[in-house]
C-alpha cells in the first residue's frame, strides 16, 4: 500500500466517544520503500497482543484485511507485540482517554 502522505492506520473511530475510552489501534505492514511514507502491503491475519505494564497477556486480535487492528485499553502503558509468518515487533505505547495511539507497524 502507497500513501499519499496520509498515515495509515486503524479502522476509522466514527462513533467511538474517545473522551471515555482509551484505544489502541494501528495497521501492520510488510516493510517497503523507506521514503518516509508508509509503505508495504497490509499484513491480514497477523495476530497482535496486548501485555499490561507487567508483562502479562491481555488480550489478542488478528488484524482484518487491510492489517488493522483495535484494542480498547485502560489508561496507562502496555506493550504491542505484532506476531506474523517470519516477524515479531514490540511497540511500548501510553494509553490515554481522549487520544487514541495510532501504530503503523512495518515488518
Amino acid at each position: 500500500m502507497r500513501t499519499c502522505g496520509a498515515t495509515p492506520g486503524g479502522p476509522d473511530l466514527a462513533g467511538v466517544d474517545l473522551t471515555t475510552q482509551a484505544v489502541i489501534q494501528g495497521a501492520v505492514l510488510r516493510a517497503g520503500v523507506e521514503d518516509g511514507v508508509p509503505n508495504g502491503a497490509p499484513v491480514g491475519n497477523a495476530y497482535v497482543r496486548l501485555l499490561d505494564s507487567t508483562g502479562e497477556f491481555t488480550a489478542e486480535v488478528p488484524t482484518n484485511e487491510l492489517g488493522q487492528f483495535r484494542f480498547f485499553a485502560a489508561p496507562g502503558a502496555w506493550t504491542v507485540v505484532v506476531l506474523a509468518h517470519g516477524a515479531r515487533e514490540e511497540i511500548k505505547v501510553q494509553a490515554q482517554k481522549g487520544s487514541p495511539v495510532d501504530l503503523v507497524v512495518q515488518i
